[in-house]
C-alpha cells in the first residue's frame, strides 16, 4: 500500500524510480479508505533529504499513510526554498486542531545549545505538549529524542568529549517487544551527534523503559510505559552516504572531524560505505506504524485525546 504525499513533492520521482510505492492527493481522492494520518516535524536544515529519507522508511507496509509535513513559524530555515516551504509544509497553528495517529519530530543541528538557548524552544515545547493530546504515537529522532526526554521527564542531555559519528552495533533489552519484531539479536545503526543521554538517568523514571543501548554509542532506544512515545538517539533513517557527506561538511569547516566508526571500509574515506542499517531502518519504522499506531488507534481520530 502507498505513502499519500502531496501532488509534485520532489520525494516523488526519487521514490518511484525506488520502485516505492507513492500515491498523490489525486489519485487518494477516488479511494473509499481512511489512511493513517501521521505528520512530520522536520527540524533538519535539509528538508528534501530528511522529508524523502523518512517516507521511505515508511513506505514499506500494507498500511495506506497521509503525511503532513510541518515547519516551526518561529524559526526559518536558510537552505530549503521558500517556495518548497510554503508549498509542501504547514506551520504548527495551521494543524494545531487536528489529530495525528503518528507523529515524528525529526533531529536539529543544535544539540550542542542548551535546549533554552535554541530560538524555536517555546514552540518546541508547545507542539511537544500537542502531541500528548492530539497524537495517538509519538516518534522522537536523536535531538528531539533528548529534547523531548528532557521536557516530559527532565533528563539531562551530556556533552561528549568528540562527536558520536558512525555505525554502531545494538543489543536489545527487550527483545519481546513488538518494536523488535523480526529483527536479528544485534543490529547496526548510524548515529550523529554531540551529547547523550545516560542509561542510568533513564532508569530512575518509572514511566520510561530502556528498549536497546550500544556499548560504544550507548542508549538507542527509550519508550513511554504507554509506549505512545518513543524515543530514538541515532539515525534509522540515513542514506548509505548521508555520514560521508557529514564528514566531508566537517572537514570543509576545517574542524578536523574523527572517521566516522564502522563505516568506510578500512576506515579510508576514499572507500565506498557499506549499507548495513537499512534491514532495521525498515523493520523500526514499519513495526511502529503497525503495532503501535495503526492496531492501537481508534477509527475516529478524534478520540486520541
Amino acid at each position: 500500500m502507498p505513502v499519500k504525499i502531496a501532488d509534485g513533492l520532489p520525494a516523488q520521482s526519487i521514490l518511484e524510480n525506488e520502485h516505492i510505492f507513492i500515491m498523490t492527493e489525486h489519485r487518494a481522492l477516488h479511494q473509499d479508505i481512511r489512511p493513517l494520518k501521521i505528520g512530520i516535524l522536520n527540524l533538519m536544515p535539509t528538508k528534501v533529504v530528511t522529508e524523502t529519507q523518512i517516507l521511505r522508511c515508511l513506505s514499506n507496509t500494507p498500511l495506506q499513510i497521509e503525511v503532513t509535513l510541518v515547519q516551526t513559524s518561529t524559526h526559518t530555515s536558510r537552505n530549503t526554498s521558500s517556495e518548497h516551504l510554503l508549498n509542501f509544509y504547514k506551520t504548527f497553528d495551521e494543524i494545531r486542531n487536528m489529530n495525528f495517529d503518528g507523529f515524528i519530530i525529526t533531529g536539529a543541528p543544535v544539540e550542542q545549545m542548551e535546549f533554552e538557548d535554541v530560538d524555536y524552544w517555546q514552540e518546541i515545547c508547545e507542539i511537544m505538549d500537542w502531541t500528548k493530546t492530539h497524537v495517538h504515537s509519538t516518534f522522537h529522532i536523536c535531538w528531539a529524542a533528548q529534547a523531548a526526554l528532557y521536557h516530559h521527564y527532565g533528563i539531562k542531555k551530556y556533552p561528549l568529549e568528540e562527536k558520536m559519528s558512525g555505525v554502531f552495533l545494538h543489543h536489545m533489552l527487550t527483545p519481546k517487544s513488538r518494536l523488535f519484531r523480526g529483527f536479528d539479536s544485534e543490529f547496526w545503526a548510524p548515529h550523529s551527534r554531540h551529547t547523550e543521554v545516560r542509561q542510568e538517568d533513564i532508569e530512575k523514571v518509572p514511566q520510561l523503559k530502556v528498549m536497546a543501548v550500544s556499548d560504544e554509542a550507548g542508549v538507542y532506544a527509550v519508550c513511554s510505559e504507554d509506549s505512545r512515545q518513543f524515543f530514538i538517539t541515532g539515525h534509522s533513517e540515513y542514506d548509505v552516504d548521508t555520514l560521508a557527506m557529514e564528514y566531508q561538511r566537517d572537514l570543509g569547516k576545517g574542524l578536523d572531524p574523527k572517521i566516522p566508526a564502522h563505516y568506510f571500509p578500512d576506515d579510508d574515506p576514499s572507500k565506498q560505505p557499506v549499507l548495513k542499517w537499512r534491514a532495521h531502518s525498515t523493520l523500526i519504522y514499519t513495526n511502529w506504524l503497525n503495532y503501535f499506531v495503526y492496531q492501537t488507534t481508534p477509527f475516529d481520530i478524534s478520540e486520541n485525546i
